[in-house]
């Protein structure tokens, strides 16, 4: 666990886009797309007969570095079908970033999938996304944010509704607000990045709006989506605005006057600011600096 209970991994993800790696015409267009990271999909958006066929366009895409900047994902099947172990194989010898893996629910599970990488020859660098998607998972969230391996937790949220038999429709998500508040407290307490469920509507741009502003309100570090259309509103979401860089910088620079003259009490804009204001606004200016990088 992280000393100061804080994220240290700015890497933006405002927007993780999953993509069916079946279709090779929506791999080509993901090259194009501005998200901040591809999630190369061989699990839900896959047909049984093209699971194969899935995994080798996606270690190929992975490893085509046509992507640009992006940060490249492969979801894998789970160890308990036919093809989990064999997607992990393939992935963990690609150039993948990590492998996102669904329904994790043990540290052991965690632990199994990472010999299985290491035993295929994967890169020590390559790192496990874990989806939170059940009730085990999120009772034992701490532990599994806290895994070596792990640098994601990703909601599925669409599942874990089905699983505490909740529902998800016009009136918003408000019933799993709890679950995701608990599964976000375990990723800040270890220090890891974590990652909002999709929205299910794409025709719905009032909702999907209102939601991603709920996420980054929450503290989550982004959205998964489910498509392209999606990701410009989260990336302006996620993103700090000019006003947000203008009045970190100010905020920072009137402290550390006042620091070197030796002041006891410092105001910016007629407000108190104390040392964790200080670091909120370093943070904003890391982060625009994170996303400027990208281009």
């Amino acid at each position: 666990m992280t000393s100061d209970h804080v994220t240290s991994d700015l890497r933006p993800r405002r927007s993780v886009l999953y993509m069916p790696a079946a279709n090779e015409r929506a791999l080509e267009k993901a090259k194009t797309i501005a998200a901040d990271a591809i999630i190369f999909d061989l699990e839900d958006a896959v047909a049984p007969d093209a699971k194969a066929a899935a995994r080798a366009n996606a270690v190929a895409a992975a490893s085509s570095g046509e992507y640009g900047n992006r940060e490249l994902a492969i979801r894998c099947n789970g160890l308990d079908t036919p093809w989990g172990r064999d997607d992990l194989i393939a992935a963990g010898q690609s150039a993948a970033a990590a492998v996102v893996i669904p329904k994790v629910g043990s540290v052991k599970y965690l632990d199994e999938v990472s010999d299985i990488l290491d035993h295929a020859g994967a890169r020590h660098d390559i790192r496990i996304w874990a989806m939170i998607e059940t009730p085990t998972a999120i009772f034992d969230v701490r532990a599994l944010a806290a895994h070596w391996r792990v640098t994601v937790l990703v909601m599925g949220t669409n599942d874990l509704a089905r699983e505490v038999r909740s529902t998800l429709g016009a009136a918003g998500r408000h019933p799993l607000v709890p679950h995701l508040a608990t599964a976000l407290l375990g990723a800040r307490e270890a220090g890891k990045v974590i990652l909002d469920g999709v929205y299910n509507d794409i025709k719905d741009e009032a909702g999907f709006l209102a939601e991603c502003v709920q996420g980054f309100e929450m503290g989550f570090d982004g959205k998964t989506l489910i498509h392209p259309s999606q990701v410009d509103v989260c990336n302006d979401v996620w993103a700090p605005s000019a006003d947000d860089v203008e009045h970190a910088r100010g905020l920072i620079a009137t402290f550390e006057a006042a620091v070197a003259e030796g002041k006891g009490v410092v105001t910016y804009n007629g407000r108190m600011i104390e040392n964790l204001h200080v670091a909120n606004a370093q943070r904003i200016l890391a982060v625009a600096d994170a996303i400027a990088a990208l281009g």
